[in-house]
């Protein structure tokens, strides 16, 4: 995870359009970055609706999300469409941004040791610095968790 009071790393990737999207294109506004494994999967879609159902909370504290996993851009749109999520949703699939935000982690399932996306959460500010850091994220309570930081 990278420290707090840190320069976040700039990175464009597509969207769930196909449209590119860079971070520096929301300087001047707080932006929630959150890194979820896998589009459709139980806790990633118990996240990613409660982010949508409070995004318009979000947007009245000038803040915007983005959503990143490794998941195709294609993906991504079945997702987006499948829960009408009003967010913005970007596709890694090379894993840069993932392992520039020191995300791609070692985890443990049912005994088995794998390489995988480390749910986490950061907050960066107006200036593109980040002011708030959560590693190993309960899906479910992350958004209103968010919220509360803004």
């Amino acid at each position: 995870m990278l420290d707090i009071q840190t320069k976040a790393p700039d990175f464009t990737l597509l969207d769930q359009n196909g449209e590119p999207h860079s971070l520096a294109d929301y300087r001047g506004q707080k932006v929630i970055l959150y890194f979820y494994p896998k589009d459709m999967t139980s806790g990633c879609t118990k996240q990613a609706c409660a982010f949508g159902e409070l995004y318009p909370q979000f947007r009245e504290k000038g803040t915007v999300v983005l959503g990143v996993s490794k998941d195709s851009v294609a993906s991504h749109k079945k997702f987006e469409e499948k829960y009408g999520l009003p967010f913005t949703l970007l596709s890694d699939p090379d894993k840069e941004v993932i392992q520039a935000y020191d995300v791609w982690k070692e985890k443990k399932n049912y005994g088995k040791i794998t390489m995988g996306v480390v749910r986490t959460t950061y907050l960066i500010d107006e200036n593109g610095v980040i002011v708030r850091a959560f590693d190993k994220v309960k899906a479910a309570d992350n958004p209103l968790q968010m919220l509360g930081e803004l």
